[in-house]
C-alpha cells in the first residue's frame, strides 16, 4: 500500500506548540489580574494617561491635578507602605525615595514629573509579581505529572489479585502497584513482573522510550507504554524525583529573586546621601534664619534635580529596547535583569536532546548483512510495511524514512507487537521480525555473530540498533539516532568564541550518545546519564568555580538547572510548559543561532548603559554644584533634569534598531 498522510511520526517528546499555548486566550491576564500589584498598576497608569492628556490639551489645573493626585495614591500607596515598614529595619528602600521624591515634586508644580516616577515604579513591581506568580503556578503544574490515584495489588492475597484505588500520597514504601498501558506511573519503584516501554523524557530528557524489564528502576510522572507493570514502591510521593524537581525549582526560584539590576545595588548608599543632602539643604538654612520659601524651594529643586530618574532611564530603555528587538527576531527575554545578565555570562550549559538534536528518531544508516539477497529498497519497504502498525516512536522513523523515499508499503498478513522486543509480521508469506538485538540474536549462531558485530559497531557511533530478520535470518540492522539541528556545531562556534571556553553538555542520555553528538558539535566537557538533581549538581560546580553560567535546554527535566542557573534559556518549539515558565528567556522559532547573539546584544546593551549613566551622573553633578554653590533656577533645573533624561532615553532606544541585532550576530560570528 502506498504510504498515506496518517504513518507521520507522532512526537517523541510531545508537546503543544509555543504559539498554542501563548494564544490570545486570554488565561494568562485573568491570572494576573487576581494580583493586587497588577490592579494597582494599571489604575495608576489610566489615570496618569488621563491627566497628561487633559494637561497636553491645555485644560484647566482642577481636571488634571485631582487626576495626577489619584495615580500618586493608586501607583504610590504600596510601595510607600513598604518602604515604611522597610524604615522599622533600619532600610532605605529606594520605592520610598521614588514616592517621596514624586511627593516633592508635587509640592512645587512639578506634578507630572512625580506621576511618571509612579507610573514606572508600580508597573515594575506589578511586572515581578506576574512573573512570580506564573512560576509558582508551574511548579503547581509540574506535580501534577503525577498520578492522582494508583491500583495498589494486596499482596497478603496468596495470588495478588485483590486491588485498591489509592491516593499516590498515601503508598508507602514496599507497596505494591498495578500500572496499565497508557497509564502514568505513580512512585518511583523497581519493576517486579512485566516488560513494557515508558517514555521517561520529563525526568531523563531521553528521545525515546526506554525498555524496562523485571528489575528496572521507574519513576513517578512517566508514561507506561503498551504492556502491564507491577512495581514495588521504593520512595513516598513527596521524596520522588519529580517532586525532587519542583524543590529544586522553588529553591533556585528564591536564590534568584535576589537579584536586582547593578544599578540597584547602589541605592541604598545612594538614597541615604539623597535624603540626608536633600534634609540639610532644608533645615541648616533654617537654622541661620533664611527664609522658609527660598529655602524650601531650594531643597525641592535638589530633590528634583537629583533625584535618579535619568539613571533609571539611563538603565531601562536600552534593556526594554532590546528585549523588544529580541522578540522580533525569535527571543523573548523576560525582564531586564535577565538581559542584563545574559551579558555575564562566562560558561554555557547546554542540553542534548531537543536543543542540539531535533528529539525525533531518523533512520540514519540501514547496513546489509553479507548473506542477505535484499537491496537498501526492498529492506527498507519490508521493515516499514511491519512496522506501519505499530506506535512505537522507532518504528514511526522507518516509516517516515520510508516515506521520504516515495517506497510503497505491502499490506500486513498478520502483526503482532512485543513489548520491550519488536514487531513480528507476515508480508507476502515472508515472517518479518524487528526488534531489539539482545531479544532477536543468538551467540552461538554465526550468522548472528556477524550481525552482533554490526550492531555493536553502529552503537559505539551513538546510533540505535534494531535487527531485521527475515524468515528468522538476520538480514539487515538499522541505525536510529537522534538528528542534530543543523545549526548546532555553528552555534557552539559561535558561543565558545563569546565565552572564551566551549560549552558544557548535561544530558540525562547514555555516556556513548552523548559523546558521539559532543564530537559533532565541538564540545569537549561532557555530564551523561544525569537526573534533573545531577544537572543542577554540575551547574552549581560551574558556579562554584567562579563561572556565571547560563543554562540552554528544553524538557521538564532540564527546569532545575534552568532555574538554578544565573540565567535559562529554554527552546520553544518542544519545550515543555514548566520549562518556558521556569526559563529566563525562550527561544521561540527553535533557531540556536540566536542565542549567542542574544548574549553578544545583552553585552551591547552593557556599554550603552554604561555610557548613559556616565550622561546621567554629568548632568546631576552639574545641576547639583550649581544649586549648591550658587543660585539653580527651578525652570533651569527643571530642564536641565528632563533634558538628561530624554537624552539617555533616546541613546537607549537606538537598541530598537535592526541594526543593533545585526551588530550583535556579527559580534557572535566574529
Amino acid at each position: 500500500m502506498q504510504v498515506t498522510a496518517d504513518t507521520e511520526p507522532a512526537t517523541v517528546r510531545g508537546a503543544t506548540s509555543l504559539s498554542a499555548r501563548t494564544a490570545p486566550s486570554g488565561g494568562w491576564w485573568r491570572s494576573a489580574w487576581t494580583l493586587a500589584e497588577v490592579r494597582w498598576a494599571t489604575a495608576a497608569t489610566v489615570l496618569f494617561l488621563a491627566g497628561l492628556i487633559v494637561n497636553l490639551a491645555g485644560g484647566p489645573a482642577w481636571v488634571y491635578w485631582p487626576l495626577f493626585l489619584a495615580c500618586y495614591i493608586a501607583g504610590g500607596w504600596e510601595p510607600g507602605w513598604a518602604g515604611l515598614q522597610e524604615l522599622r529595619n533600619k532600610r532605605l528602600d529606594v520605592d520610598l525615595l521614588m514616592v517621596a521624591a514624586a511627593i516633592g515634586a508635587a509640592s512645587i508644580g512639578q506634578i507630572l514629573d512625580g506621576g511618571l516616577l509612579i507610573v514606572i515604579f508600580a508597573t515594575s513591581g506589578a511586572l515581578e509579581s506576574v512573573a512570580t506568580k506564573r512560576t509558582e503556578d508551574s511548579i503547581r503544574g509540574l506535580l501534577d505529572l503525577a498520578a492522582d490515584t494508583a491500583t495498589r495489588i494486596a499482596t497478603a492475597e496468596a495470588d495478588g489479585s485483590r486491588e485498591d484505588t489509592v491516593r499516590v500520597a498515601d503508598l508507602a514504601v514496599g507497596d505494591v502497584v498495578w500500572v496499565r498501558p497508557g497509564e502514568r506511573i505513580g512512585a518511583d519503584g523497581t519493576v517486579l513482573d512485566g516488560s513494557s516501554e515508558v517514555d521517561q523524557a520529563t525526568i531523563t530528557g531521553e528521545p525515546l522510550p526506554v525498555d524496562k524489564a523485571i528489575g528496572s528502576e521507574v519513576f513517578a510522572g512517566t508514561l507506561n507504554g503498551s504492556s502491564a507493570l507491577r512495581i514495588r514502591v521504593d520512595r513516598p510521593a513527596a521524596e520522588s524525583v519529580v517532586a525532587r524537581i519542583a524543590g529544586l525549582i522553588e529553591d533556585a526560584a528564591r536564590t534568584k529573586a535576589k537579584t536586582q539590576l547593578f544599578i540597584e545595588k547602589i541605592e541604598q548608599r545612594y538614597s541615604i546621601g539623597m535624603v540626608t543632602a536633600t534634609v540639610a539643604l532644608f533645615v541648616v538654612p533654617l537654622v541661620f534664619g533664611q527664609p522658609f520659601t527660598s529655602t524650601l524651594l531650594r531643597a525641592m529643586t535638589f530633590m528634583i534635580v537629583a533625584s535618579p530618574c535619568a539613571v533609571v532611564l539611563a538603565t531601562m530603555p536600552p534593556l526594554l529596547a532590546a528585549i523588544a528587538n529580541a522578540g522580533r527576531h525569535g527571543v523573548l527575554v523576560k525582564s531586564a535583569v535577565v538581559m542584563e545578565q545574559l551579558g555575564a555570562t562566562t560558561q554555557i550549559a547546554i542540553d542534548k536532546t531537543g536543543t542540539l538534536t531535533r528529539g525525533i528518531p531518523h533512520l540514519a544508516e540501514i547496513r546489509l548483512l553479507e548473506n542477505t539477497q535484499f537491496t537498501y529498497d526492498e529492506v527498507l519497504t519490508i521493515a516499514a510495511s511491519a512496522e506501519h502498525p505499530s506506535e512505537h516512536p522507532l518504528a514511526a522513523a522507518v516509516v517516515s524514512a520510508a516515506r521520504a523515499a516515495e517506497l510503497t508499503l505491502t499490506p500486513v498478513d498478520t502483526f503482532t507487537a512485543t513489548a520491550g522486543l519488536g514487531v513480528t509480521a507476515t508480508i507476502d508469506g515472508r515472517q518479518v521480525q524487528i526488534g531489539a538485538p539482545a531479544a532477536l540474536l543468538t551467540e552461538d549462531n554465526g550468522h548472528d555473530q556477524a550481525a552482533q558485530t554490526a550492531v555493536t559497531e553502529l552503537q559505539q557511533a551513538g546510533a540505535t540498533a534494531v535487527v531485521v530478520l527475515i524468515d528468522s535470518e538476520p538480514t539487515a540492522i538499522l541505525g536510529i539516532v537522534d538528528q542534530l539541528r543543523p545549526e548546532a556545531p555553528v552555534t557552539v562556534q559561535r558561543l565558545t568564541q563569546l565565552t572564551g571556553t566551549p560549552p558544557v553538555l548535561l544530558t540525562g542520555d547514555n555516556a556513548t550518545t552523548a559523546a558521539q553528538v559532543a564530537a559533532a558539535v565541538g564540545i569537549t566537557s561532557i555530564h551523561a546519564e544525569l537526573l534533573p538533581d545531577g544537572k543542577v549538581a554540575a551547574v552549581r560546580d560551574l558556579q562554584a568555580a567562579g563561572e556565571r553560567v547560563t543554562a540552554v535546554g528544553d524538557g521538564i527535566n532540564d527546569a532545575p538547572a534552568l532555574a538554578a542557573a544565573q540565567a535559562g534559556i529554554a527552546m520553544g518549539g518542544a519545550g515543555s510548559d514548566l520549562t518556558l515558565q521556569t526559563a529566563d528567556a525562550i527561544v521561540v522559532r527553535d533557531d540556536l543561532t540566536t542565542i549567542p547573539t542574544v548574549i553578544a546584544l545583552s553585552r551591547q546593551v552593557r556599554r550603552v548603559v554604561a555610557a548613559n549613566l556616565v550622561i546621567a551622573a554629568s548632568f546631576i553633578t552639574v545641576l547639583v554644584i550649581w544649586d549648591l554653590v550658587g543660585h539653580l533656577p527651578l525652570p533651569l533645573g527643571v530642564a536641565g533634569h528632563e533634558g538628561s533624561t530624554v537624552l539617555v532615553g533616546l541613546n537607549g532606544l537606538r537598541l530598537l534598531r535592526n541594526a543593533a541585532w545585526n551588530q550583535a550576530r556579527a559580534a557572535g560570528e566574529s
